[in-house]
């Protein structure tokens, strides 16, 4: 490991200054992803800046009924906490598919939003990587992408984005809050992340020197309900295949509201617009949520070896839509 140096701040604003003075520095939460690649040489930042023990570990009730979750809550808190499990289960139940019981005892709110999108090759530096060196090659385009995007990516990358915590507040319109040089910002959890594109090193819209201090969760539509369900190779401390969390509110037989979000396919959580189009205003039966996944990923363009993801999320989706609305698959 190449050496480093490392600072605790005393404050977020102290860390965020650090982080600006230092190009190329990185904060450390958790650092179960971090540590990862710093052990691999994938990253090598020269300054460490530990926040772990800044005052951003709680979670707590806002004003208009909705949730604030501090960076550094962790992820087994998140998802314990009883306010998550009544009110946002596709949260909870997002958290608890993700890694193990010991990684979730140490990775924190922010540090999973700030995951490398990644795969395979970008773990190796022996291998060309766009996004670990921009300009080298993408090998898993015509080499192993079983596992990789089928949406939204580009000639330059086919990463798939990690975190299943991210793809419920895709679903849930969470809201990410920086705290920068220039001050504060929010950014819409789904434009946090970035599609590749020409730039696949760059995964989010974070600026040099911003910190996230907190996630926004708005409050939950009046009787809407929701969920969150992965398919993985392995039953557990796997990466989705193919995930989906969707939030529906049904009146009279017919769909109010609808969010919904994919992961696993794209480089980064996959909301579904156009499917949510579809299933507004229309009456909650099967039928019309099979129509609204086709219309979504009609769009996907799979590789030679990742074709089944469209229909493996198009089965999720109808599937976990059917779940909410109490319309089961048909039994054989």
């Amino acid at each position: 490991m190449k050496p480093f140096a490392y600072l605790r701040p005393a404050s977020a604003a102290e860390a965020v200054r650090l982080g600006a003075a230092r190009p190329g520095s990185r904060f450390l939460g958790g650092g179960t992803n971090l540590v990862d690649l710093m052990k691999l040489g994938v990253e090598t930042p020269g300054l460490l800046i530990d926040i772990g023990g800044l005052p951003l570990d709680q979670v707590t009730r806002t004003p208009d009924g909705g949730l604030r979750i501090g960076a550094t809550v962790r992820n087994s808190d998140l998802a314990a906490h009883p306010d998550v499990r009544v009110h946002y289960p596709a949260l909870s139940q997002a958290l608890l598919a993700g890694a193990s019981g010991q990684l979730r005892n140490t990775a924190t709110t922010g540090g999973n939003l700030l995951q490398r999108t990644r795969c395979p090759y970008f773990q190796d530096i022996s291998k060309p990587c766009n996004k670990r060196s921009p300009g080298s090659g993408c090998p898993a385009r015509e080499g192993a992408h079983r596992d990789l995007a089928v949406l939204g990516h580009s000639a330059e990358c086919v990463a798939t984005n990690p975190s299943d915590m991210a793809v419920a507040l895709a679903a849930l319109d969470a809201t990410v809050l920086l705290l920068g040089p220039e001050g504060e910002r929010a950014v819409p959890l789904t434009e946090f992340h970035r599609l590749p594109g020409e730039n696949p090193d760059q995964d989010t819209v974070v600026r040099p020197g911003e910190l996230i201090t907190d996630v926004l969760l708005p409050p939950r539509p009046d009787g809407a309900v929701s969920l969150y369900r992965k398919a993985r190779d392995r039953a557990s401390y796997a990466f989705a295949l193919a995930s989906v969390a969707a939030l529906v509110q049904v009146r009279d037989g017919r769909i109010t509201h609808a969010a919904l979000a994919f992961g696993g396919l794209a480089h980064r959580p996959w909301r579904a617009r156009t499917a949510e189009g579809v299933l507004r205003g229309a009456p909650a039966t099967r039928a019309t949520f099979a129509r609204a996944a086709d219309a979504e990923l009609d769009a996907a363009r799979p590789l030679r070896d990742n074709a089944f993801k469209v229909d493996l999320a198009r089965r999720m989706a109808v599937d976990a839509l059917g779940e909410l609305t109490g319309q089961p698959a048909p039994t054989t």
